[in-house]
């Protein structure tokens, strides 16, 4: 159970989630985190995709591990959609609940007869969250929403790796990610204005907007900049819209980051009056020369060498650590960022914890995923006619 004292700020209340792989269950997995009690609504035969989505060759009693990362602390009812007995339980269960989560394409839940307008008929209180792909109009919105592929389309895959490298897209979903963060501010947001109003509403997130929103400095640099394709930095690109000597360079022994700095306090930090010789506006038009001249001396040193000098001058500098690496410093440590859940039979795996603190405690369960419709009886029964 959470590590904390006091009541949890969403106990009470109950979230349906209907999505999928990453987003949603990310989001719904949040509102978990933070107290509320989350329903998986699960196909009875193989039950979230997610389930068998192997990454990394990784499993934890029978499901993939990433889907107990997805999904730790749910529970899960199995119900067929297309049956109109399983519909019917659902909406019952619908009648109950404070929120629901799906990220079925854009039309499917109005197929399904589970649309908002009909689920705000039945529960007006419902806070009812939608993820899509690309939003509910124009010709991409029946495209697959996944993270690479709209990473790939939102032009990000061209902000990182330097001028000379293809595309490098993010090594994580970034995207989906955010959009679980969009996501749950919206559905929080909901909820105060239903403490006010007593009504729910409908929240949608989509991962292409998402997209648009975590490079919003970038993007508004290149749409007030005649719309022009920024371009990479030959050496140690990190943002193409920073000057030098902001970047990643390779040191005798490893790599470190140098970020914004002054071109006269570069230079007399690294004894290179080479740099000097530049002006502060050619930190732009002339960085790709400047940085050159940056990794060749940093080069001839160690990371700790060049920390030891930038560090004590004010400098903003670190090194550039592995996963390894990361998980034995004392700043790893301090965070305290793990967690293990445990399954019924035993199986133990390590995770990351919820990353809010409340009141001072962190937040940590130890309940793995469900597994699939091991609560379908249980929920299914607690529904009463007055209730339904």
């Amino acid at each position: 159970m959470p590590e904390t004292a006091s009541p949890l700020p969403l106990s009470g209340l109950r979230v349906l989630d209907f999505a999928q792989f990453l987003a949603g269950p990310v989001a719904a997995l949040r509102l978990s985190d933070l107290g509320a009690e989350v329903i998986k609504i699960e196909r009875p035969q193989g039950g979230d995709l997610c389930r068998s989505m192997v990454v990394n060759d990784q499993k934890l009693d029978g499901d993939s591990l990433v889907f107990h990362t997805f999904n730790r602390g749910k529970k899960s009812v199995a119900a067929d959609l297309k049956q109109p007995a399983d519909l019917e339980k659902i909406r019952s269960l619908i009648a109950t609940a404070d929120v629901m989560i799906h990220n079925f394409r854009p039309g499917v839940m109005d197929r399904i007869g589970l649309d908002y307008d009909t689920v705000h008929a039945l529960n007006p209180r419902l806070v009812y969250g939608a993820v899509s792909g690309y939003g509910t109009t124009g010709p991409w919105r029946d495209k697959p929403g996944q993270d690479l592929l709209v990473q790939s389309l939102s032009g990000i895959a061209w902000l990182s790796g330097n001028a000379n490298d293809g595309p490098v897209p993010t090594g994580f979903a970034m995207l989906d990610v955010a959009t679980a963060g969009n996501l749950v501010q919206g559905i929080l947001a909901c909820l105060v204005r239903r403490g006010i109003t007593g009504t729910g509403g409908l929240v949608e997130v989509d991962l292409l907007s998402s997209a648009i929103d975590v490079t919003f400095e970038q993007f508004t640099c290149f749409l007030n900049d005649n719309h022009t394709q920024p371009r990479r930095h030959e050496i140690g690109n990190a943002n193409p819209y920073q000057p030098a000597p902001y970047g990643l360079y390779q040191a005798s022994d490893g790599w470190f980051a140098f970020a914004m700095t002054p071109l006269t306090k570069v230079a007399q930090l690294l004894d290179a009056p080479e740099i000097g010789a530049f002006t502060q506006a050619e930190a732009f038009s002339r960085l790709d020369d400047i940085k050159a001249i940056i990794a060749r001396i940093c080069s001839q040193k160690p990371v700790q060498h060049w920390l030891d000098i930038l560090e004590p001058a004010g400098v903003w500098c670190a090194p550039v650590l592995d996963w390894p690496a990361f998980v034995k410093t004392d700043g790893f440590t301090a965070l305290d960022p793990l967690q293990t859940i445990r399954t019924p039979s035993g199986a133990e795996a390590q995770t990351t914890r919820c990353p809010i603190l409340l009141d001072g405690q962190a937040l940590r369960n130890d309940a793995p995923a469900p597994t699939l419709g091991a609560d379908t009886a249980a929920v299914f029964n607690s529904l009463t006619p007055t209730r339904a």
